[in-house]
Protein backbone atom coordinates (compact mmCIF):
# COMPACT_ATOMS: atom_id res chain seq x y z
CA UNK A 1 0.00 0.00 0.00
CA UNK A 2 2.66 1.96 1.16
CA UNK A 3 4.62 1.72 -2.90
CA UNK A 4 1.12 2.81 -4.18
CA UNK A 5 1.00 5.58 -2.33
CA UNK A 6 4.66 7.03 -3.21
CA UNK A 7 4.61 5.83 -7.13
CA UNK A 8 1.10 8.30 -7.09
CA UNK A 9 3.44 10.78 -5.48
CA UNK A 10 6.15 11.03 -7.32
CA UNK A 11 4.12 10.97 -10.26
CA UNK A 12 1.94 14.00 -8.82
CA UNK A 13 4.99 16.11 -8.49
CA UNK A 14 6.29 15.27 -11.95
CA UNK A 15 3.11 16.45 -13.38
CA UNK A 16 2.28 20.05 -13.95
CA UNK A 17 -0.44 21.86 -11.79
CA UNK A 18 -2.56 22.51 -14.84
CA UNK A 19 -2.53 19.07 -16.13
CA UNK A 20 -5.62 17.19 -15.68
CA UNK A 21 -4.87 13.96 -12.71
CA UNK A 22 -5.48 10.67 -14.86
CA UNK A 23 -8.79 9.09 -13.59
CA UNK A 24 -8.40 5.05 -13.36
CA UNK A 25 -12.18 3.69 -14.02
CA UNK A 26 -12.43 0.22 -12.99
CA UNK A 27 -13.06 -1.95 -15.96
CA UNK A 28 -14.64 -5.81 -16.01
CA UNK A 29 -12.74 -7.80 -18.08
CA UNK A 30 -12.23 -11.38 -19.08
CA UNK A 31 -9.74 -13.91 -18.31
CA UNK A 32 -9.90 -15.29 -21.85
CA UNK A 33 -8.69 -11.66 -22.89
CA UNK A 34 -5.12 -11.80 -21.49
CA UNK A 35 -5.05 -8.64 -19.74
CA UNK A 36 -5.33 -7.62 -16.06
CA UNK A 37 -7.86 -5.43 -14.90
CA UNK A 38 -4.78 -2.95 -14.45
CA UNK A 39 -3.53 -3.29 -18.18
CA UNK A 40 -6.39 -3.31 -19.99
CA UNK A 41 -7.98 0.37 -17.65
CA UNK A 42 -4.43 1.54 -18.84
CA UNK A 43 -5.17 0.87 -22.52
CA UNK A 44 -8.51 2.29 -22.33
CA UNK A 45 -8.00 5.23 -21.08
CA UNK A 46 -5.00 5.72 -23.22
CA UNK A 47 -7.08 5.44 -25.82
CA UNK A 48 -9.81 7.99 -23.93
CA UNK A 49 -7.12 10.39 -23.17
CA UNK A 50 -7.04 13.82 -25.36
CA UNK A 51 -3.46 14.48 -26.69
CA UNK A 52 -2.72 18.37 -26.76
CA UNK A 53 0.56 18.62 -28.41
CA UNK A 54 2.65 22.05 -27.35
CA UNK A 55 3.85 24.15 -30.71
CA UNK A 56 7.27 24.02 -31.58
CA UNK A 57 9.63 25.79 -33.93
CA UNK A 58 12.85 24.05 -36.22
CA UNK A 59 14.26 22.62 -38.86
CA UNK A 60 11.85 19.40 -39.01
CA UNK A 61 8.59 22.05 -38.17
CA UNK A 62 9.58 24.24 -41.03
CA UNK A 63 9.79 21.22 -43.60
CA UNK A 64 6.20 20.13 -42.09
CA UNK A 65 4.68 23.19 -43.53
CA UNK A 66 6.96 23.11 -46.28
CA UNK A 67 5.21 19.32 -47.86
CA UNK A 68 1.60 20.74 -46.06
CA UNK A 69 1.79 23.57 -48.81
CA UNK A 70 3.17 21.64 -51.44
CA UNK A 71 0.91 18.62 -51.12
CA UNK A 72 -2.79 20.89 -50.89
CA UNK A 73 -1.21 23.66 -53.86
CA UNK A 74 -1.24 20.01 -55.56
CA UNK A 75 -4.65 18.26 -54.23
CA UNK A 76 -6.36 21.49 -54.45
CA UNK A 77 -5.14 23.37 -57.66
CA UNK A 78 -4.75 20.00 -60.10
CA UNK A 79 -8.27 19.82 -60.70
CA UNK A 80 -8.78 23.62 -62.06
CA UNK A 81 -5.92 23.00 -64.49
CA UNK A 82 -6.93 22.80 -68.30
CA UNK A 83 -5.27 20.22 -70.99
CA UNK A 84 -6.61 21.49 -74.87
CA UNK A 85 -9.83 22.28 -73.87
CA UNK A 86 -10.45 20.54 -70.80
CA UNK A 87 -9.47 19.01 -67.30
CA UNK A 88 -6.23 17.88 -67.33
CA UNK A 89 -6.51 15.78 -64.36
CA UNK A 90 -10.14 13.91 -64.91
CA UNK A 91 -11.41 10.16 -63.76
CA UNK A 92 -14.89 9.84 -65.66
CA UNK A 93 -16.05 6.43 -64.13
CA UNK A 94 -19.39 7.24 -65.83
CA UNK A 95 -17.28 7.15 -69.24
CA UNK A 96 -14.81 4.77 -67.91
CA UNK A 97 -12.12 7.18 -69.20
CA UNK A 98 -9.20 8.19 -67.12
CA UNK A 99 -7.36 11.59 -68.20
CA UNK A 100 -4.10 12.47 -67.22
CA UNK A 101 -2.95 15.31 -69.04
CA UNK A 102 -2.28 14.11 -72.79
CA UNK A 103 -2.71 10.35 -72.05
CA UNK A 104 -6.11 8.79 -71.63
CA UNK A 105 -6.73 5.38 -69.74
CA UNK A 106 -9.50 3.00 -70.57
CA UNK A 107 -10.39 0.13 -69.20
CA UNK A 108 -8.14 -2.08 -71.26
CA UNK A 109 -5.22 -0.06 -69.51
CA UNK A 110 -5.75 -1.55 -66.21
CA UNK A 111 -1.79 -2.79 -67.16
CA UNK A 112 -0.74 0.31 -66.52
CA UNK A 113 -2.78 1.36 -63.41
CA UNK A 114 -1.58 -2.03 -61.82
CA UNK A 115 2.18 -0.77 -62.77
CA UNK A 116 1.54 1.99 -60.78
CA UNK A 117 0.54 0.57 -57.98
CA UNK A 118 3.23 -1.81 -57.67
CA UNK A 119 5.97 1.09 -58.38
CA UNK A 120 3.83 3.07 -55.18
CA UNK A 121 4.41 -0.28 -53.18
CA UNK A 122 8.13 -0.73 -54.04
CA UNK A 123 8.61 3.21 -53.47
CA UNK A 124 6.90 2.99 -49.66
CA UNK A 125 8.83 -0.29 -49.23
CA UNK A 126 12.19 0.94 -49.56
CA UNK A 127 11.63 4.52 -48.51
CA UNK A 128 10.64 2.59 -44.93
CA UNK A 129 13.59 0.51 -45.31
CA UNK A 130 15.72 3.66 -45.31
CA UNK A 131 14.01 6.22 -43.13
CA UNK A 132 10.90 4.57 -41.35
CA UNK A 133 7.63 6.10 -41.28
CA UNK A 134 9.04 9.46 -42.90
CA UNK A 135 6.28 9.44 -45.10
CA UNK A 136 3.57 9.30 -42.27
CA UNK A 137 5.01 12.59 -40.36
CA UNK A 138 5.11 14.62 -43.35
CA UNK A 139 2.82 13.78 -46.42
CA UNK A 140 0.51 11.19 -45.40
CA UNK A 141 -2.73 13.22 -45.93
CA UNK A 142 -4.44 11.85 -42.61
CA UNK A 143 -0.81 13.96 -40.69
CA UNK A 144 -1.35 16.54 -43.38
CA UNK A 145 -4.73 17.64 -42.56
CA UNK A 146 -4.22 16.95 -38.85
CA UNK A 147 -1.82 20.03 -38.89
CA UNK A 148 -3.94 22.32 -40.35
CA UNK A 149 -6.17 21.45 -38.14
CA UNK A 150 -3.85 21.88 -35.38
CA UNK A 151 -2.87 25.04 -36.54
CA UNK A 152 -6.25 26.39 -36.67
CA UNK A 153 -7.14 25.21 -33.15
CA UNK A 154 -4.19 26.86 -32.07
CA UNK A 155 -4.91 29.80 -33.84
CA UNK A 156 -8.65 30.29 -32.34
CA UNK A 157 -7.90 28.27 -28.78
CA UNK A 158 -4.30 29.40 -28.00
CA UNK A 159 -1.50 26.72 -27.09
CA UNK A 160 -1.21 23.66 -25.17
CA UNK A 161 -1.68 25.46 -22.13
CA UNK A 162 -4.44 27.42 -22.98
CA UNK A 163 -6.54 24.71 -24.92
CA UNK A 164 -6.35 22.35 -21.85
CA UNK A 165 -7.80 25.52 -19.31
CA UNK A 166 -10.24 26.00 -21.52
CA UNK A 167 -11.17 22.52 -22.01
CA UNK A 168 -11.13 22.18 -18.12
CA UNK A 169 -13.55 25.28 -17.73
CA UNK A 170 -16.70 25.25 -17.51
CA UNK A 171 -19.24 26.08 -20.46
CA UNK A 172 -19.96 29.74 -21.13
CA UNK A 173 -20.62 32.22 -23.68
CA UNK A 174 -16.81 32.88 -24.52
CA UNK A 175 -16.09 28.96 -24.58
CA UNK A 176 -19.28 28.10 -26.71
CA UNK A 177 -18.08 30.99 -28.76
CA UNK A 178 -13.95 29.83 -29.36
CA UNK A 179 -15.60 26.02 -29.88
CA UNK A 180 -18.11 27.20 -32.64
CA UNK A 181 -15.50 29.32 -34.62
CA UNK A 182 -12.78 26.61 -34.51
CA UNK A 183 -15.59 24.20 -35.66
CA UNK A 184 -16.92 26.39 -38.81
CA UNK A 185 -13.32 26.88 -39.87
CA UNK A 186 -13.00 23.15 -39.76
CA UNK A 187 -16.28 22.34 -41.28
CA UNK A 188 -15.04 25.07 -44.23
CA UNK A 189 -11.82 23.44 -44.52
CA UNK A 190 -13.12 19.90 -44.53
CA UNK A 191 -16.26 20.87 -47.01
CA UNK A 192 -13.57 22.36 -49.61
CA UNK A 193 -11.45 19.15 -49.39
CA UNK A 194 -15.09 16.69 -49.83
CA UNK A 195 -15.41 19.24 -52.92
CA UNK A 196 -12.05 19.41 -54.32
CA UNK A 197 -12.15 14.95 -54.15
CA UNK A 198 -15.18 14.93 -56.08
CA UNK A 199 -13.81 17.52 -58.89
CA UNK A 200 -11.45 14.33 -59.35
CA UNK A 201 -14.28 12.15 -60.62
CA UNK A 202 -16.49 14.93 -62.41
CA UNK A 203 -15.69 18.24 -64.00
CA UNK A 204 -14.65 20.67 -61.01
CA UNK A 205 -15.93 23.51 -63.12
CA UNK A 206 -19.46 22.78 -63.83
CA UNK A 207 -19.44 20.94 -60.20
CA UNK A 208 -18.85 24.21 -59.03
CA UNK A 209 -21.92 25.87 -60.80
CA UNK A 210 -24.02 22.76 -59.87
CA UNK A 211 -22.91 23.15 -55.82
CA UNK A 212 -23.90 26.75 -56.17
CA UNK A 213 -27.06 26.14 -57.83
CA UNK A 214 -27.87 23.05 -55.58
CA UNK A 215 -28.21 20.81 -58.88
CA UNK A 216 -25.68 17.61 -57.67
CA UNK A 217 -26.73 14.50 -58.35
CA UNK A 218 -27.57 12.51 -55.28
CA UNK A 219 -24.39 10.43 -55.47
CA UNK A 220 -22.30 13.61 -55.54
CA UNK A 221 -23.99 14.60 -52.95
CA UNK A 222 -23.36 11.62 -51.08
CA UNK A 223 -19.76 11.78 -51.50
CA UNK A 224 -19.12 15.47 -50.90
CA UNK A 225 -20.88 14.66 -47.61
CA UNK A 226 -19.21 11.81 -46.77
CA UNK A 227 -15.49 12.71 -47.49
CA UNK A 228 -16.15 16.32 -45.78
CA UNK A 229 -17.50 14.64 -43.02
CA UNK A 230 -14.66 11.80 -42.74
CA UNK A 231 -11.67 14.47 -42.93
CA UNK A 232 -13.68 16.89 -40.54
CA UNK A 233 -13.84 13.56 -38.03
CA UNK A 234 -10.48 11.87 -38.87
CA UNK A 235 -8.61 15.07 -38.00
CA UNK A 236 -10.13 17.17 -35.90
CA UNK A 237 -11.26 14.12 -33.75
CA UNK A 238 -9.69 11.05 -33.95
CA UNK A 239 -6.25 12.55 -35.09
CA UNK A 240 -3.46 10.24 -33.59
CA UNK A 241 -6.29 7.12 -33.15
CA UNK A 242 -5.52 7.25 -36.86
CA UNK A 243 -2.30 6.86 -36.80
CA UNK A 244 -1.88 4.65 -33.77
CA UNK A 245 -4.62 2.11 -33.76
CA UNK A 246 -5.84 2.53 -37.15
CA UNK A 247 -3.40 2.67 -39.94
CA UNK A 248 -2.08 -0.88 -41.29
CA UNK A 249 1.01 0.52 -42.18
CA UNK A 250 1.93 1.24 -38.32
CA UNK A 251 1.80 -2.43 -38.08
CA UNK A 252 3.86 -4.10 -40.96
CA UNK A 253 6.21 -1.46 -40.83
CA UNK A 254 8.25 -3.73 -38.68
CA UNK A 255 9.17 -5.94 -40.71
CA UNK A 256 10.73 -3.35 -43.16
CA UNK A 257 12.86 -1.89 -40.49
CA UNK A 258 15.72 -2.77 -38.29
CA UNK A 259 18.68 -1.80 -36.45
CA UNK A 260 20.45 0.16 -39.32
CA UNK A 261 17.30 2.16 -40.57
CA UNK A 262 17.62 6.07 -39.97
CA UNK A 263 14.60 7.08 -37.68
CA UNK A 264 14.05 9.74 -34.70
CA UNK A 265 16.04 8.12 -31.92
CA UNK A 266 17.03 9.43 -28.49
CA UNK A 267 20.91 8.75 -27.52
CA UNK A 268 20.18 6.54 -24.34
CA UNK A 269 24.10 6.85 -23.78
CA UNK A 270 24.32 10.47 -23.55
CA UNK A 271 21.17 10.99 -22.28
CA UNK A 272 20.94 9.05 -18.82
CA UNK A 273 20.72 8.77 -16.38
CA UNK A 274 18.28 11.55 -16.71
CA UNK A 275 16.95 14.53 -14.11
CA UNK A 276 16.21 17.88 -13.47
CA UNK A 277 19.03 20.29 -12.82
CA UNK A 278 20.51 23.99 -12.96
CA UNK A 279 22.32 25.53 -15.57
CA UNK A 280 25.34 26.77 -13.50
CA UNK A 281 26.04 23.27 -12.16
CA UNK A 282 27.87 20.12 -13.98
CA UNK A 283 25.70 17.43 -14.75
CA UNK A 284 28.57 15.32 -14.97
CA UNK A 285 29.82 15.60 -11.22
CA UNK A 286 26.37 14.90 -10.00
CA UNK A 287 26.34 11.73 -12.38
CA UNK A 288 23.48 13.11 -14.83
CA UNK A 289 23.13 12.98 -18.32
CA UNK A 290 22.33 15.30 -20.72
CA UNK A 291 18.94 14.34 -20.59
CA UNK A 292 17.24 17.00 -17.92
CA UNK A 293 13.84 15.15 -17.54
CA UNK A 294 11.69 17.90 -19.15
CA UNK A 295 8.95 15.98 -20.85
CA UNK A 296 9.18 18.75 -23.88
CA UNK A 297 9.58 15.67 -26.38
CA UNK A 298 6.62 14.16 -24.63
CA UNK A 299 4.39 17.19 -24.95
CA UNK A 300 4.99 18.22 -28.61
CA UNK A 301 4.63 14.64 -29.71
CA UNK A 302 0.98 14.24 -31.60
CA UNK A 303 0.52 10.71 -30.90
CA UNK A 304 1.81 11.47 -27.43
CA UNK A 305 4.54 8.89 -26.92
CA UNK A 306 7.70 8.99 -24.98
CA UNK A 307 10.64 8.70 -27.67
CA UNK A 308 12.93 8.34 -24.91
CA UNK A 309 11.29 4.54 -24.17
CA UNK A 310 12.68 3.80 -27.64
CA UNK A 311 11.38 3.20 -30.91
CA UNK A 312 7.64 2.12 -30.86
CA UNK A 313 5.33 1.40 -33.93
CA UNK A 314 2.89 4.66 -32.80
CA UNK A 315 5.92 7.11 -33.88
CA UNK A 316 5.11 8.78 -37.13
CA UNK A 317 8.77 10.41 -37.45
CA UNK A 318 7.75 13.99 -37.47
CA UNK A 319 10.99 15.33 -36.20
CA UNK A 320 9.48 17.46 -33.52
CA UNK A 321 10.60 15.80 -30.36
CA UNK A 322 14.09 16.55 -32.41
CA UNK A 323 13.31 20.31 -32.58
CA UNK A 324 12.12 20.82 -29.01
CA UNK A 325 15.11 19.09 -27.44
CA UNK A 326 17.27 20.66 -29.57
CA UNK A 327 15.85 24.04 -27.86
CA UNK A 328 16.58 22.79 -24.20
CA UNK A 329 19.78 21.89 -24.93
CA UNK A 330 20.49 24.95 -26.32
CA UNK A 331 19.29 26.75 -23.11
CA UNK A 332 20.88 24.15 -21.02
CA UNK A 333 24.19 24.71 -23.55
CA UNK A 334 24.29 21.36 -24.15
CA UNK A 335 25.19 19.76 -28.06
CA UNK A 336 22.21 19.36 -29.99
CA UNK A 337 21.46 15.83 -31.28
CA UNK A 338 20.62 14.35 -28.12
CA UNK A 339 17.23 13.28 -29.74
CA UNK A 340 17.92 12.43 -33.57
CA UNK A 341 17.64 10.95 -37.12
CA UNK A 342 20.02 7.86 -37.01
CA UNK A 343 20.17 4.46 -36.47
CA UNK A 344 19.91 2.49 -33.50
CA UNK A 345 23.24 0.77 -34.31
CA UNK A 346 24.30 4.37 -35.17
CA UNK A 347 23.79 5.82 -31.43
CA UNK A 348 24.58 2.42 -29.43
CA UNK A 349 28.11 2.30 -31.22
CA UNK A 350 28.74 6.27 -31.49
CA UNK A 351 28.58 6.82 -35.68
CA UNK A 352 27.91 9.70 -37.02
CA UNK A 353 25.38 10.25 -39.99
CA UNK A 354 27.91 9.39 -42.68
CA UNK A 355 28.93 6.04 -41.21
CA UNK A 356 25.96 4.80 -40.19
CA UNK A 357 23.88 6.35 -43.87
CA UNK A 358 26.50 3.72 -44.95
CA UNK A 359 24.96 1.10 -43.38
CA UNK A 360 21.74 1.56 -44.83
CA UNK A 361 22.48 -0.17 -48.07
CA UNK A 362 22.06 -3.98 -47.43
CA UNK A 363 20.97 -6.25 -49.91
CA UNK A 364 17.70 -5.63 -49.68
CA UNK A 365 17.41 -2.34 -49.98
CA UNK A 366 19.25 -2.95 -53.58
CA UNK A 367 16.60 -5.51 -54.25
CA UNK A 368 13.77 -2.93 -53.91
CA UNK A 369 15.85 -0.17 -56.35
CA UNK A 370 16.37 -3.09 -58.32
CA UNK A 371 12.56 -4.01 -58.46
CA UNK A 372 11.21 -0.71 -58.54
CA UNK A 373 13.77 0.65 -61.53
CA UNK A 374 12.56 -2.03 -63.27
CA UNK A 375 9.34 -1.12 -63.19
CA UNK A 376 9.68 2.63 -63.86
CA UNK A 377 11.53 2.08 -66.80
CA UNK A 378 9.47 -0.78 -67.59
CA UNK A 379 6.03 1.76 -67.46
CA UNK A 380 7.94 4.57 -69.62
CA UNK A 381 8.83 2.28 -72.23
CA UNK A 382 5.73 0.75 -72.36
CA UNK A 383 3.32 4.24 -72.23
CA UNK A 384 6.29 5.55 -74.71
CA UNK A 385 5.02 2.58 -77.33
CA UNK A 386 1.25 2.40 -76.42
CA UNK A 387 -0.69 3.29 -79.98
CA UNK A 388 -3.06 5.34 -79.63
CA UNK A 389 -5.63 3.87 -81.28
CA UNK A 390 -7.13 0.56 -80.93
CA UNK A 391 -9.18 -2.24 -82.54
CA UNK A 392 -11.49 -4.87 -80.95
CA UNK A 393 -13.25 -6.94 -83.54
CA UNK A 394 -16.85 -9.54 -82.39
CA UNK A 395 -18.16 -11.61 -84.79
CA UNK A 396 -21.90 -11.69 -84.87
CA UNK A 397 -22.53 -15.48 -83.87
CA UNK A 398 -26.07 -15.26 -84.91
CA UNK A 399 -25.10 -15.17 -88.83
CA UNK A 400 -21.94 -16.94 -89.37
CA UNK A 401 -21.63 -17.02 -93.07
CA UNK A 402 -24.50 -16.81 -95.49
CA UNK A 403 -24.71 -16.55 -99.42
CA UNK A 404 -26.09 -13.21 -100.60
CA UNK A 405 -26.91 -12.16 -104.66
CA UNK A 406 -24.06 -11.28 -106.78
CA UNK A 407 -22.20 -15.06 -105.76
CA UNK A 408 -20.72 -13.47 -102.14
CA UNK A 409 -20.37 -15.04 -99.09
CA UNK A 410 -20.59 -12.54 -96.19
CA UNK A 411 -20.07 -12.58 -92.68
CA UNK A 412 -21.08 -9.89 -90.15
CA UNK A 413 -18.51 -8.46 -87.32
CA UNK A 414 -18.76 -5.64 -84.93
CA UNK A 415 -16.02 -3.82 -84.68
CA UNK A 416 -14.53 -1.65 -81.39
CA UNK A 417 -12.05 1.28 -82.36
CA UNK A 418 -10.83 3.51 -79.68
CA UNK A 419 -9.33 6.67 -80.31
CA UNK A 420 -6.64 7.99 -77.61
CA UNK A 421 -5.56 10.78 -79.57
CA UNK A 422 -7.44 14.58 -78.98
CA UNK A 423 -8.06 14.77 -82.03
CA UNK A 424 -10.92 13.22 -84.72
CA UNK A 425 -9.71 10.80 -87.04
CA UNK A 426 -11.11 9.31 -90.30
CA UNK A 427 -9.69 5.67 -91.16
CA UNK A 428 -9.95 3.44 -93.82
CA UNK A 429 -10.78 -0.67 -92.83
CA UNK A 430 -9.31 -3.26 -95.20
CA UNK A 431 -9.53 -6.81 -94.96
CA UNK A 432 -6.81 -9.46 -96.01
CA UNK A 433 -6.04 -13.07 -95.64
CA UNK A 434 -3.51 -15.53 -96.15
CA UNK A 435 -5.82 -17.93 -98.45
CA UNK A 436 -8.44 -14.71 -99.39
CA UNK A 437 -7.20 -11.75 -102.63
CA UNK A 438 -10.60 -10.28 -102.71
CA UNK A 439 -11.94 -9.38 -99.29
CA UNK A 440 -15.04 -6.41 -100.05
CA UNK A 441 -15.33 -4.61 -96.43
CA UNK A 442 -18.43 -2.19 -95.95
CA UNK A 443 -19.51 -0.66 -93.09
CA UNK A 444 -23.36 -0.44 -92.09
CA UNK A 445 -25.31 0.37 -95.19
CA UNK A 446 -22.55 2.45 -97.19
CA UNK A 447 -20.22 0.59 -99.20
CA UNK A 448 -17.16 2.95 -98.51
CA UNK A 449 -14.90 1.41 -95.48
CA UNK A 450 -14.84 4.68 -94.07
CA UNK A 451 -15.17 4.99 -90.31
CA UNK A 452 -15.02 8.49 -88.41
CA UNK A 453 -14.19 8.74 -84.75
CA UNK A 454 -14.20 11.81 -82.60
CA UNK A 455 -11.07 12.43 -80.03
CA UNK A 456 -10.85 10.74 -77.01
CA UNK A 457 -13.69 8.53 -78.13
CA UNK A 458 -14.61 4.60 -78.89
CA UNK A 459 -17.33 3.82 -81.90
CA UNK A 460 -18.90 0.30 -82.06
CA UNK A 461 -19.30 -0.12 -85.63
CA UNK A 462 -21.13 -2.62 -87.49
CA UNK A 463 -18.97 -3.91 -90.83
CA UNK A 464 -19.63 -7.27 -93.40
CA UNK A 465 -17.10 -8.90 -95.23
CA UNK A 466 -18.19 -9.92 -98.71
CA UNK A 467 -15.23 -12.97 -100.52
CA UNK A 468 -16.47 -13.96 -103.92
CA UNK A 469 -17.77 -17.94 -103.74
CA UNK A 470 -15.86 -19.08 -106.61
CA UNK A 471 -12.55 -17.79 -104.73
CA UNK A 472 -13.04 -19.86 -101.20
CA UNK A 473 -14.12 -23.31 -99.98
CA UNK A 474 -16.38 -24.15 -97.61
CA UNK A 475 -14.11 -24.22 -94.07
CA UNK A 476 -12.52 -21.51 -91.89
CA UNK A 477 -10.33 -18.81 -92.84
CA UNK A 478 -7.82 -16.71 -91.31
CA UNK A 479 -8.42 -12.94 -91.96
CA UNK A 480 -6.81 -9.86 -90.66
CA UNK A 481 -8.68 -6.02 -90.59
CA UNK A 482 -6.57 -2.98 -90.18
CA UNK A 483 -7.45 0.23 -89.90
CA UNK A 484 -5.94 3.24 -91.00
CA UNK A 485 -5.54 7.23 -90.92
CA UNK A 486 -6.68 8.16 -94.91
CA UNK A 487 -3.33 10.25 -97.53
CA UNK A 488 -4.74 13.56 -95.85
CA UNK A 489 -4.98 12.82 -92.51
CA UNK A 490 -2.04 15.25 -89.90
CA UNK A 491 -1.37 11.61 -88.15
CA UNK A 492 -0.63 8.50 -89.56
CA UNK A 493 -2.23 5.58 -87.29
CA UNK A 494 -3.10 2.37 -87.85
CA UNK A 495 -4.65 -0.67 -85.62
CA UNK A 496 -5.12 -4.07 -86.54
CA UNK A 497 -6.52 -7.28 -85.36
CA UNK A 498 -6.99 -11.19 -86.22
CA UNK A 499 -10.32 -12.60 -86.90
CA UNK A 500 -11.63 -15.60 -89.27
CA UNK A 501 -13.67 -16.08 -92.06
CA UNK A 502 -16.82 -18.90 -92.30
CA UNK A 503 -17.89 -20.47 -95.59
CA UNK A 504 -20.65 -22.90 -94.98
CA UNK A 505 -21.43 -25.74 -97.34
Amino acid sequence: MSNDRSAEDKNSEQAPAWQPAQIQRPTQVSSSAGLTEEETSRVIEEFRAKIYPRSVTGIFARWRIILVLFTQVIFYGLPWLQWNDRQAVLFDLGARKFYLFGMVLWPQDVFYMAVILIISAYGLFLFTALAGRLFCGYACPQTVYTEIFMWIERKVEGDRVARIRLDEAPWSFRKFRIKATKHILWIAIAWWTGSTFIGYFAPIRELGSDLINLELGPWQWFWIIFYSVATWGNAGFLREAVCKYMCPYARFQSVMVDADTFVVTYDKIRGEPRGGRSRKVDHHELGLGDCIDCTVCVQVCPTGIDIRNGLQYMCIGCGACIDACDQIMDKMNYPKGLIRYTSENGMLEGLDNKQARKRLFKPRVYVYLTLLAFFVIAFVVSVAMRTPLRMDIMRDRGALGREVPGGLIENVYRIQIINMTEGPLELEITAKGKDIEHARVRVGDADKAVVNVDAFANEWVPLVIQVPLEEVKPGLYDLELKAETLENENVKLKADGKTSFYVPN
